[in-house]
């Protein structure tokens, strides 16, 4: 994702569009209920979209503020939630430094408010949960992955499933609360007592492409460009087929 150096506040009153269809093409409203606080720099936003179509674990959406004076801005965000044909979908969004959508979410939104939203968007990220995945992500690439692992433990699946996620220090580590035993947590600049500080190696991969499941993995991974070249090099090393690597960036 990218922002731009707008104020925040140019978008304290957003608008209101109708719902029209549940076509992805098709810009829906969508009503913030709820707002979690994830890590000092992330927060979960709680959107209701009544004819939200439904969504695949990994997919995203198109998000659109209107100011007052019509200007928009538009940002593609992963969608956090599972699939589970409530209404409502969850948005993970870092604050960005000068960004002004994520700067609106950070500092404007309440409940209440109102934003458009199209989609889904994307397959090619996506994960039905009918082949055993194994996730690599850092900072909030964890987003969509973590729709996988919800979706995964929603619905009993048991097909294998293992992530491997990078944040800088514990505090940092979005849905640590949530985060369970198919996880395991790299932290690269500070550590509990008694676990290493250091970037994703070799040694957090081999043994799982070591220890494959029938069929072999399906590869996932998101983050910045950095890091996922640096995570596809590791796992290609491990033995990972290139065709069997699905990437989503952002910066």
């Amino acid at each position: 994702m990218t922002e731009t150096t707008t104020a925040a506040t140019r978008f304290a009153v957003p608008g209101r569009i109708a719902v029209s269809g549940q076509a992805a093409s098709v810009w829906q409203t969508a009503t913030l209920t709820g707002i979690r606080r994830e890590t000092p720099h992330a927060a979960t936003f709680r959107l209701a979209v009544p004819a939200w179509p439904g969504h695949l674990p990994g997919q995203h959406l198109m998000l659109r503020l209107t100011a007052a004076d019509g200007y928009t801005a538009q940002r593609h965000y992963s969608i956090a939630s599972p699939p589970d044909g409530s209404g409502h979908i969850e948005l993970t969004l870092d604050r960005v430094p000068d960004g002004e959508v994520s700067g609106w979410f950070h500092t404007v939104a309440r409940p209440g408010d109102t934003v458009e939203v199209r989609g889904p968007l994307s397959g090619f990220f996506a994960w039905p949960g009918d082949r055993p995945a194994l996730l690599l992500g850092a900072g909030s690439g964890v987003v969509p992955l973590m729709s996988m692992v919800r979706h995964h433990r929603a619905r009993g699946l048991a097909v294998p499933l293992r992530m491997l996620v990078s944040a800088r220090g514990p505090e940092e580590l979005i849905y640590a609360a949530e985060l369970g035993p198919e996880t395991t947590p790299v932290f690269t600049r500070s550590a509990p007592p008694g676990v290493p500080v250091g970037r994703m190696t070799a040694a957090h991969v081999a043994p799982l492409l070591a220890e494959q499941p029938a069929g072999g993995w399906e590869a996932y991974v998101c983050g910045s460009n950095g890091f996922a070249e640096h995570a596809s090099r590791l796992l290609v090393a491990a033995g990972q087929p290139v065709e069997r690597i699905r990437i989503e960036r952002f910066g």
